[in-house]
C-alpha cells in the first residue's frame, strides 16, 4: 500500500511547501506529475479489480475486421485495442494511452481552479487510484469530459460537446452529461436548451438506444449492489451542500456558478437514486466528481483570515487522507489493488 501513499504525498508536500514558483518550474512541476501518474495507471501489472476483463476485451479485437470494431460498443475504445494488436501494441499501452487521457484531464482542470495543487490531492484516492486503475474506460471518458467542462465553463458550448462526445466513445455513459451544456447556459437560454436536446437525442440515438435493454438488464434488472456505491454518491454530496450553502462567498464567475449549481444538484439527486440501482447511479456518479476538486479548491477562499484559510486546507488534505486509508483498509475491492505492481519491476 505504500506506493499509493507516495502518489498522496506529491500533490500534499506541494500543498504544504507553499512556495511561489516562476510560470517555467510551474510548467515542469505539471508536466512531471502528468507523466508520472499516466505511467503509474498505464504501466501497472495486474492491478485493478476488472483487470483481467479488460485484458480479454483487448485479446478479443485480434480477429475483429475494422468495421466490427468501430460498429461495436465503445468504439473508441475498441480502436485503441484493435490499433495495438495490429501494430504489435500489448494492454500496457492501451492503458497508458487512457491513463494519458485521463491525467491530461485532471491537470488541464485542476490548474484552472484557485488552489490547483489541492484539486490534484483531491483526485488521488478515487478519480486516479480507483477509476484511474479500475475503469479504464470511464476514465478516459471523463477525462475528455473534464477537457468539457473547462471549455463550458469558458462558454464554449460546441467544445464540450466535442470532448463528450469523444468520451462516449470510450464509454458510452458518457453521453448523460450533454444536457449538462444546455442546463448551464447563461445566454439565449431557448436555443441551448433547443439544440442541447437535439444534440443529446442525437448522441442517446448513436451510442445508447441499440442497447438500452442490455444495459437495463445488466444494471437495474439484475439488482447487482455495487459495494461503496452510496459511499460513492455521498462522497459527491458532501462538496455539493458545501457548494450550495457557500457558493456566493466564492470567486467564480455567474456562468461558473450556474453550471456548478447544477451538478450539485445533479449529485444530490444521486442519493435517492442509488437506493434504486446502486451499480447504474454508481457508474453515472463518476462523471460528477469533478465538483469535488471544484468545491474543494475553492472552499478556503470563503474565508478572509489566511489562518482559517490555512485550517481549511489542512482539513481538506486530512479529509482526503482518511478517505484513501478508508478504502485501502477497509474497501471490499481493495485488494485487487494491493500490491501495486509496476511493469517494470515485474
Amino acid at each position: 500500500m505504500l506506493p499509493y501513499w507516495f502518489f498522496f504525498l506529491i500533490p500534499a508536500s506541494v500543498v504544504l511547501v507553499n512556495q511561489p514558483a516562476n510560470s517555467r518550474t510551474r510548467l515542469v512541476g505539471w508536466g512531471a506529475v502528468w507523466l508520472f501518474f499516466t505511467l503509474a495507471i498505464g504501466l501497472r501489472h495486474q492491478v485493478g479489480g476488472d483487470w483481467w476483463a479488460y485484458l480479454r476485451m483487448f485479446e478479443n479485437q485480434v480477429e475483429r475486421s475494422f468495421a466490427d470494431v468501430i460498429s461495436g460498443n465503445d468504439p473508441g475504445y475498441l480502436l485503441l485495442c484493435w490499433l495495438a494488436q495490429r501494430y504489435g501494441g500489448t494492454i500496457y499501452f492501451v492503458n497508458t494511452v487512457c491513463g494519458m487521457i485521463l491525467m491530461t484531464g485532471v491537470v488541464r482542470f485542476s490548474r484552472t481552479l484557485p488552489l490547483p495543487w489541492l484539486a490534484l490531492l483531491v483526485s488521488v484516492p478515487y478519480l486516479i487510484i480507483v477509476v484511474g486503475m479500475g475503469y479504464t474506460r470511464q476514465a478516459a471518458a471523463l477525462g475528455f469530459l473534464m477537457l468539457g467542462l473547462v471549455s463550458l465553463a469558458n462558454r464554449s458550448m460546441r467544445q464540450f460537446v466535442f470532448w463528450t462526445l469523444l468520451g462516449a466513445t470510450f464509454h458510452k455513459s458518457a453521453v448523460l452529461m450533454l444536457p449538462v451544456a444546455a442546463l448551464a447556459s447563461t445566454t439565449q437560454r431557448f436555443w441551448s436548451l433547443f439544440w442541447g436536446g437535439v444534440v443529446s437525442l442525437a448522441a442517446a440515438y448513436l451510442f445508447v438506444f441499440d442497447s438500452v435493454e442490455h444495459l437495463w438488464a445488466s444494471y437495474v434488472e439484475a439488482d447487482y449492489q455495487s459495494q461503496g456505491g452510496l459511499i460513492r454518491v455521498l462522497m459527491n454530496a458532501v462538496p455539493a451542500v458545501l457548494f450550495l450553502v457557500f457558493s456566493r462567498s466564492m470567486s467564480i464567475s455567474d456562468a461558473e456558478r450556474k453550471l456548478w449549481s447544477w451538478m450539485a444538484l445533479l449529485s444530490l439527486a444521486c442519493i435517492p437514486l442509488v437506493i434504486i440501482s446502486s451499480t447504474a447511479t454508481d457508474r453515472v456518479a463518476l462523471y460528477l466528481i469533478p465538483i469535488q476538486l471544484f468545491v474543494f479548491s475553492h472552499l478556503p477562499s470563503i474565508a478572509k483570515d489566511p489562518r482559517i484559510r490555512g485550517v481549511i486546507v489542512l482539513a481538506v488534505m486530512a479529509y482526503y487522507g482518511v478517505v484513501q486509508f478508508v478504502w485501502l483498509v477497509f474497501g471490499a475491492h481493495s485488494y485487487a489493488w494491493d500490491p501495486y505492481r509496476f511493469l517494470i519491476f515485474n
